[in-house]
């Protein structure tokens, strides 16, 4: 089974505007709201490619029976913990093809409830499941919180995990079997900027000796790395027109838990995450399953020959 986990899902509303002005009254030319949250987006982009999931983690308020009830209504399965205060809301404005999102305060979750979650995923996860551990943690959590599941669950578990700063470090160290990066969160990491793909690569086989099996390092317009055991792969972008980044990462995380769920090679595992991740971003929404095929033979992997 895979399970995604959302300790921060929000109610995201999205406003298109062809001159937003700051001080002035903005009425939108297009206006709609979605259940969001990296976990959630993982899940929708699973279901849109025939692939079930369970979202697991927190909802609270109107907001939260809204999320629950469009999941639902997705066919996305889904076992939450209801808490007292409502679930975020965010705001993601696109002004002409300038993208600006605010993201909404998150709601308290008791030691007790998180202690109620944990023992949920004891009992919930079976060995060779997948779970994915994505997205920002609640400031009312411990940020060491996603190594605590990852000490909860079988150690056969494959682990992605997709999160930045110390949440990032904390369960980098327990063992996943992958992580994604974008560029902007490694040199965030690092504290550094890479000048070269060398040192870009050399900064991904730091993460494999912290605790990852394979790193995925997305790099926008210039492409991607992967990096497994036994090999380094760069991949292209896709030829379209970038509509909307939002939700790309996620879909790529979505992509490659579809390859692992086909049985494909790690090679192709990869490709498909990079069509998939490209398909959200040339898509108004998340892909579709037809128009990440379609972007499959724009897509090159090269093996990348260098001294490990």
């Amino acid at each position: 089974m895979i399970y995604t986990i959302n300790f921060n899902p929000a109610l995201d509303h999205y406003l298109t505007f062809d001159n937003f002005q700051e001080d002035k009254l903005n009425t939108p030319n297009l206006d709609y709201k979605l259940p969001g949250g990296k976990g959630i987006n993982v899940s929708k982009i699973l279901k849109n490619y025939s692939i079930n999931s369970t979202c697991l983690g927190f909802l609270g308020g109107f907001t939260g029976d809204f999320i629950e009830t469009k999941i639902k209504e997705y066919g996305i399965l889904s076992n939450f913990i209801k808490i007292k205060e409502d679930s975020r809301i965010n705001i993601k404005i696109n002004n002409n093809g300038i993208e600006t999102e605010i993201s909404g305060i998150a709601p308290k979750i008791s030691q007790e409830k998180y202690t109620e979650f944990l023992n949920l995923l004891k009992s919930t996860i079976k060995d060779e499941d997948i779970i994915v551990l994505s997205g920002s943690l609640p400031k009312s959590l411990t940020q060491n919180a996603y190594g605590d599941i990852i000490e909860s669950i079988p150690s056969s578990t494959k682990v992605i995990l997709d999160t930045r700063g110390q949440a990032f470090l904390s369960a980098i160290k327990k063992g996943v079997f992958l992580v994604k990066p974008n560029i902007h969160e490694l040199e965030e990491f690092f504290n550094k900027k890479f000048n070269s793909l060398e040192e870009i690569i050399t900064s991904g086989k730091e993460l494999q000796k912290m605790g990852a099996t394979n790193v995925i390092i997305s790099m926008g317009k210039e492409g991607s790395i992967f990096l497994t055991q036994d090999n380094i792969y760069i991949g292209n972008v896709p030829k379209g027109t970038l509509i909307s980044s939002v939700g790309a990462g996620d879909s790529m995380v979505g992509g490659f838990i579809y390859g692992l769920s086909k049985q494909f090679s790690l090679k192709e595992t990869y490709k498909f995450a990079i069509a998939s991740g490209s398909a959200t971003a040339f898509s108004q929404g998340l892909a579709k399953y037809e128009t990440t095929l379609n972007l499959l033979s724009d897509i090159t992997i090269k093996k990348y020959e260098v001294n490990r």
